[in-house]
């Protein structure tokens, strides 16, 4: 309370490593008088100890950067029930679904990928997918991109399966589609991610084959 600068950041931080609850609940009177840069290390400290409700309090009131900032330290935590109760009080933003994104919610993230309602929205959802992964991510994004009634949704799928390296899932879609300006989409995005099929599909285009 009586420093700044960099003693009083480093003061707020070692209160986080030594996670006493008084002390720790003294510092929200810090934040709310402090400047940006003090705002940030108490969020840092409530990480550091692992406090998830006392940044998740801060997130529900910030505006602007302090909000981004408490969202993506809830996402660095895992915070899995206080992002989705932050949706529901906040509503959905970009914000969120790279929080979603980064702590691996992915049921939160087909929801929104779901959700037409705001199609840019749904459409970073749906690339965000591509963070969290896996084999059961790579199924989901193959089957959007069948099922979007828009280029943009497509688009999002396909830079999910980018992100995602899921080559083979681009590979299918290449060897499903009909249309020649779709395949040729298709395989520039193979060439894109390195993958070795690349080669059997232009050996098989001279062919004759595709």
């Amino acid at each position: 309370r009586e420093q700044s600068g960099e003693l009083q950041l480093e003061a707020i931080r070692m209160i986080g490593i030594g996670g006493d609850s008084e002390a720790l609940t003294n510092l929200k009177s810090i934040y709310d008088a402090g400047n940006s840069d003090a705002r940030e290390a108490v969020l840092e400290a409530y990480m550091i100890a692992g406090n998830k409700k006392a940044v998740f309090d801060i997130a529900v009131s910030a505006k602007g950067d302090d909000f981004e900032t408490a969202v993506h330290l809830l996402g660095a935590m895992g915070a899995h029930e206080e992002l989705r109760a932050l949706r529901s009080q906040t509503g959905p933003s970009e914000t969120l679904i790279q929080a979603y994104a980064v702590s691996g919610d992915l049921d939160e993230l087909r929801q929104l990928a779901m959700d037409g309602g705001d199609p840019d929205l749904q459409a970073q959802a749906i690339e965000a997918m591509g963070i969290v992964g896996g084999d059961e991510v790579d199924t989901d994004l193959v089957q959007i991109y069948r099922d979007a009634k828009s280029d943009g949704i497509r688009e999002a799928a396909l830079h999910g399966l980018m992100i995602s390296g899921h080559d083979a899932g681009v590979l299918e879609l290449y060897r499903a589609s009909t249309s020649s300006a779709e395949k040729k989409e298709l395989l520039e995005l193979l060439i894109i991610m390195g993958s070795d099929d690349v080669w059997s599909i232009i050996d098989s285009a001279l062919d004759g084959d595709q």
